[in-house]
């Protein structure tokens, strides 16, 4: 018996998407909107943390030794050097080959034929796996014996670190406000579609139908328009974002930045878009069909 009565209350939510057709296309339509305006402005987002992702990852800082170390000692602060907690990796640079590399940047080789290595220090290049903890890891650095100087492009770092900051921020925001008018929208829709069933709700509850038998059939309506737009917004997000970063690619842009391939981030924009329509949908029926539920 409670089978048959789930099965008639899905069914009458499903009934009524066909009935108000034009409410449901409505509805569909704006899920679609919002979700679509979100992923772009989100995928931005992602695609420009992944340009600072790499730009962050090429700041390098530069830990001269103590000229007073032999080359064994010097070698032997690579294993303190790496022990620090955000040091993704560290190269040793001896004294010659810092004198060769500097070199190398002039056409005019045989200005530092009788230039003696020795004027230079032995050095590590290092690089951390979270720039925005530079400061702390500095510090640490330079509590190692045997580390003289430290040269980092600190500015650089914060400068990085409060764009991705700005930026997360701002994309938080647009997330939050773009679901709250979704919902908002998707609630007065279909209040606007149970306006012409008040009088049917209002039999219904004087005849002692409970508030769950009446608000299932509406749930499942949300339900599905939330998920179905979710799904559209989906596919046309693909489209929209393969047919931009075609043109990034081909283009003058494509030369500095790369753009991440959709491939790589479908399951969670799908997994997102279905949560928030699902939300969404059953979300905004609810509130649509509170107040004719108190009569």
């Amino acid at each position: 018996m409670r089978s048959n009565k789930l099965g008639y209350l899905i069914k009458e939510g499903f009934k009524s998407i066909g009935t108000h057709g034009f409410m449901s296309f409505a509805s569909v339509t704006i899920v679609v909107a919002c979700l679509v305006i979100m992923g772009s402005f989100t995928l931005i987002g992602v695609n420009i943390g992944g340009i600072l992702d790499e730009v962050e990852s090429q700041i390098e800082v530069v830990a001269y030794v103590e000229e007073t170390f032999t080359d064994e000692e010097a070698r032997g602060l690579q294993t303190e050097i790496e022990y620090l907690d955000n040091v993704k990796s560290c190269e040793f640079v001896p004294r010659e080959q810092a004198m060769e590399s500097y070199a190398s940047q002039f056409q005019d080789q045989t200005l530092f034929q009788d230039v003696d290595s020795s004027i230079l220090r032995d050095r590590y290049i290092i690089y951390f796996d979270d720039i925005s903890l530079m400061d702390e890891t500095l510090d640490q650095l330079s509590q190692i014996i045997g580390v003289a100087d430290i040269s980092a492009h600190v500015e650089v770092a914060d400068a990085l670190v409060n764009v991705r900051n700005v930026i997360s921020a701002v994309s938080v925001i647009l997330i939050v406000v773009l679901v709250l008018v979704c919902v908002f929208i998707m609630s007065n829709t279909v209040k606007l579609a149970t306006l012409s069933r008040r009088d049917e709700i209002a039999i219904m509850k004087m005849v002692g139908a409970s508030n769950g038998f009446i608000r299932f059939p509406f749930v499942v309506e949300g339900l599905v328009l939330g998920l179905l737009g979710g799904f559209l917004a989906f596919v046309i997000q693909w489209g929209i974002y393969d047919v931009v970063a075609n043109k990034i690619m081909t283009g003058m842009l494509g030369r500095l930045i790369t753009v991440i391939p959709f491939d790589t981030v479908s399951g969670p924009v799908m997994a997102i878009f279905l949560g928030v329509g699902l939300v969404v949908g059953v979300f905004g029926s609810s509130i649509a069909i509170r107040n004719y539920l108190e009569v």
